[in-house]
C-alpha cells in the first residue's frame, strides 16, 4: 500500500498552515494557473473531499459541538482515509496531478503539537489512514497566529470549532509546523506575509520544477 516519491507520474501536493495563513486562496491560484497551462489537476481538501469526508468535516468544524482530542483524532483520519481511497490515490495511479489543503502534518501539527496527543500511536493511526502515501511536495505558508486571526477577523465570519481555540494551542501548532519543515525535505516554507501575487509566483515556480522533474523520470522509466 505504501507509495514513494517515484512510483507514480502524478504528483502529490500539499498545503499546510495555521488559521489565516491563506491556503484555500494561494491553493485555488496554483490550481488555475496549472490549468492554464495545460496541466490536469485534481482538488481536494482535508477534512472533506468524498462525501462521507465532508459530512465529517461539518462535525468537525462545528462550533457548538464539545469534541474530546481523541475523538477529534479519529474523525480526522476516518475522513482521510475516505479521501485517500476515493479521491487521491486513484487520481495518481491515473497519472494526475493531485493539490490538497491540508494532509497528514496537520495531524502531527493540531493533534500532536497542539492537543499534545502521543506521537508515535497518532503517527501509526496515520500511516493505516492513508496506507503509506506522503505527498512530493509540502507547501508551508508560514505567519504568526495573531496576524492570522487578525485576517480572519477582517473577513468578518463567525470562528469554526479550530478557530476558535485559544492564541496558545496555535503557536503550538506553528512550532510543530515549523519543526517538521525542518526535519522532512519535502517541506518548502513560503512567508504568508509576502504580497499574495509574489507568494503565488514562487509556490508556481517550484511546482512547475517539480512536476517537470516527474516527467522527465517518468520518460526514463518507461524507455
Amino acid at each position: 500500500m505504501d507509495r514513494d516519491s517515484d512510483s507514480s507520474a502524478g504528483c502529490f501536493i500539499t498545503f499546510e498552515g495555521v488559521e489565516g495563513a491563506g491556503k484555500s486562496s494561494r491553493c485555488l491560484t496554483l490550481i488555475d494557473s496549472l490549468e492554464k497551462s495545460g496541466i490536469e489537476v485534481v482538488h481536494t481538501r482535508e477534512p472533506g473531499g468524498p462525501y462521507a469526508s465532508e459530512k465529517i468535516r461539518s462535525i468537525l468544524l462545528d462550533p457548538d459541538l464539545t469534541v474530546p482530542p481523541l475523538t477529534e483524532l479519529m474523525l480526522y483520519l476516518a475522513s482521510r482515509a475516505s479521501n485517500v481511497e476515493l479521491v487521491v490515490r486513484p487520481a495518481l495511479e491515473a497519472g494526475k496531478h493531485v493539490v490538497c489543503e491540508r494532509y497528514s502534518d496537520a495531524t502531527y501539527a493540531y493533534q500532536i503539537g497542539g492537543r499534545g496527543l502521543p506521537s508515535e500511536p497518532v503517527k501509526e493511526s496515520n500511516r493505516l489512514a492513508t496506507g503509506g502515501l506522503v505527498p512530493d511536495l509540502t507547501i508551508l505558508l508560514d505567519i504568526d497566529p495573531e496576524e492570522g486571526f487578525r485576517r480572519l477577523m477582517r473577513q468578518g465570519r463567525k470562528r469554526d470549532r479550530i478557530e476558535l481555540e485559544d492564541i496558545s494551542f496555535h503557536r503550538r501548532v506553528r512550532r510543530m509546523y515549523l519543526d517538521m519543515a525542518k526535519s522532512f525535505d519535502r517541506y518548502f516554507v513560503v512567508d504568508a506575509m509576502l504580497n499574495p501575487a509574489q507568494q503565488d509566483e514562487i509556490i508556481l515556480s517550484n511546482v512547475i520544477s517539480l512536476i517537470a522533474r516527474r516527467s522527465i523520470k517518468t520518460e526514463e522509466k518507461d524507455r
